[in-house]
This record gives C-alpha cells, structure tokens and sequence, in this order.
C-alpha cells in the first residue's frame, strides 16, 4: 500500500511538473521562410493575392487534391477569401486583412477541424538583383492546449516550416513557368496603314540587336516625350535588311506620329511608311520567342499559293507594351507586319 502511495505521489509531481513546464512555455510563436524568385515583385505578389491560384502551390492541397475548395465573393486583395474542407486537411478558412500592392501581404488562416486554431500569415516581397525575395511568415498566440500538443508533437515551426518551403519551391516553378508561356497568332493577309514617324538607324551583327535597342528606343521614345511629340500609335522597329549568312542587320527603332515631325537633332530622322499589304502575326510572350514568330510567318507565306513576300517592302515588329508597364513577359504582346506583292 506504502509503495502504491509512493507511486501515487511521484506520478503526481510528475503530472505537475509537467504542467508547469508546459504553462511556461512562450505565450506566441512566430518563424518565416524565404526564396528569392525569378521575377518581378509585381508578377509574385498577383499570384500570392488571389486565392484561386492557391491550389498551384499550396503545399497542403498537394496532399489532398480531392479536398471541396469553397471561394469568397472577392478572392483577392481586402476581404479576399478561401475555405477547405477534406479528410485529410480537416476544415479551415483564410481572409485577407490588407495589402500593400507588391510588397506585402496580410492574413489570417483559421483552423475548425481536426482542432480549433487562428494565426496571421504575412507575406513580403523584397526586389533584389536576382528577382525577388519572397518571405512567407506565420505568427500567433499559444494557449495551453497548444503548448501541450507542441510539446509532444513538436513546435509549430517544426511541423509546418517544411511545408512553407515545399510551397515556396512550388510557387517558384509556378511563377517561372507562367512567365515562359506563349502564343503565336498568324492572323492573315491586312493592310497595314503606313503614317509618319521618327526613328534612329543603326547597322549591326544580329547578335547584338537587342543590346542596340535597349539603347535606342527610349532614347526615341524620349525625343518625343521631350518635344510633346503626339504618337499616333505604339514604337516599332523597323527592319531595312536582315543578312543572316552574315550575321548583319539594319534597323530602326521608331514612333509613330500623326504629321512629319521635323527634328532638331541630327540622329534623329523623320520618315514616312506607304499603306502596303502584310501578313500581320501576334506573339504574346517574351521577346525571345520573336525569332520562332517571324519564322513561323515566313513559312506561313512560302507555304501559300495566294501569298508572296515583298524581299523590298516593310518588315515591322510594333509593341503593344513593354515591361515597365507589364512586368510579365507572358504577357507581352507584339505584332509582326511583313510586306506582301
């Protein structure tokens, strides 16, 4: 009976001390992972705002792809909002308390079942010279409940960072993938309208046209803006000659204007396009995917009883945007103007 008594008695201080060790634990917890994208803050933070592109990266929803996803009204920015509901996941909802358009983000996750729990998410992103820096963080409070159950479990930290950063890497191949789609329209035989515009010329390898434009279209695009120059439409390039077994191109960058513009500054000309007849291509995408749209046209032509190519008329790429505007090269769209007989 005396060692019953004893035995008693050493499992109530152990009960005891354990309550204690567990009541002082922290009161809050809080931990974060971080990757550095491939991409514009702008590009990461839209797919992060808005909840129905959750289920590409969420680590949990990769778990249980079967699980009922149920949306809000909104599902991006304030008041944005997801729940779930499967066996595996158990039950829980998400909203969006502010934002801070490319930079942060803030949530708040609730979780009903298998066990009742809220936390804030905050998400940040950081521009850095390889992309961006992007910072998944969880923080809340710890009842007693909690400490026990992390306790035995393991923190929060410890059962949750490896899914913060199974969801970064996916949300890292997302975003890059997102970005390398692209499409190629060959619309048809239309009639380009011709017009004034100004430009700056160059002669140059093929291999160096991009580094040229880079330097001469803003520097034209600039002119116009300086000397309220009204543009009748987006900047072009238009290109004289392309001598592939040479590696030699000439080309020029340009703007359209509504009247000749006469100009005050030696490199920059002032020309004049005739209406002529073009097969007219659309790329949405990146501007490393225009060699494969001009191929495309080209065959397009030579494949074409009814179509022929003008080797002297105008061969044109117009930008309907540009990066600075639209910071997803998937989105990008150019058209492609070759002169037809």
């Amino acid at each position: 009976m005396k060692a019953l008594k004893y035995i008693l008695f050493l499992l109530l201080i152990f009960v005891i001390g354990l309550a204690i060790f567990i009541a002082v634990q922290p009161n809050e917890f809080r931990f974060s992972r971080s990757t550095v994208i491939k991409a514009p803050a702008s590009v990461v933070y839209n797919k992060v705002n808005d909840y129905k592109n959750w289920p590409s990266f969420s680590p949990w929803i990769e778990h249980e792809p079967t699980a009922t996803l149920t949306y809000g009204d909104k599902t991006a920015g304030v008041d944005g909002s997801y729940a779930w509901n499967g066996e595996i996941l158990g039950e829980g909802q998400m909203k969006t308390l502010s934002v801070n358009e490319n930079e942060s983000i803030e949530q708040h996750i609730q979780f009903i079942k298998p066990f009742e729990s809220e936390s804030d998410i905050i998400w940040t992103f950081e521009p850095s010279e390889e992309g961006t820096k992007v910072t998944w963080e969880m923080a809340g409070k710890q009842d007693f409940m909690t400490k026990m159950f992390t306790t035995f479990k393991g923190s929060i930290e410890e059962m949750t960072g490896p899914d913060f950063e199974r969801g970064l890497f996916k949300l890292d191949s997302v975003v890059v993938a997102d970005m390398e789609k692209y499409n190629i329209d060959i619309v048809g035989e239309t009639q380009h309208s011709g017009g004034f515009y100004i430009y700056n010329t160059t002669s140059c390898k093929i291999s160096d046209i991009e580094t040229k434009m880079e330097d001469m279209m803003p520097k034209i695009t600039q002119y116009a803006l300086d000397n309220n120059i009204e543009m009748a439409g987006p900047p072009f390039t238009y290109i004289h000659k392309w001598d592939e077994p040479n590696n030699a191109v000439i080309f020029s960058c340009c703007v359209p204007t509504i009247s000749r513009v006469i100009s005050n500054e030696a490199d920059v000309l002032t020309g004049q396009l005739e209406a002529f007849k073009a097969l007219k291509t659309i790329l949405k995408g990146n501007y490393s995917n225009l060699k494969e749209a001009w191929e495309s046209s080209i065959e397009h032509i030579q494949s074409s009883e009814a179509l022929e190519m003008d080797e002297n008329g105008p061969m044109l790429e117009v930008y309907l945007n540009n990066p600075k505007t639209t910071p997803n090269p998937a989105d990008w769209k150019t058209e492609i103007y070759i002169a037809l007989k």
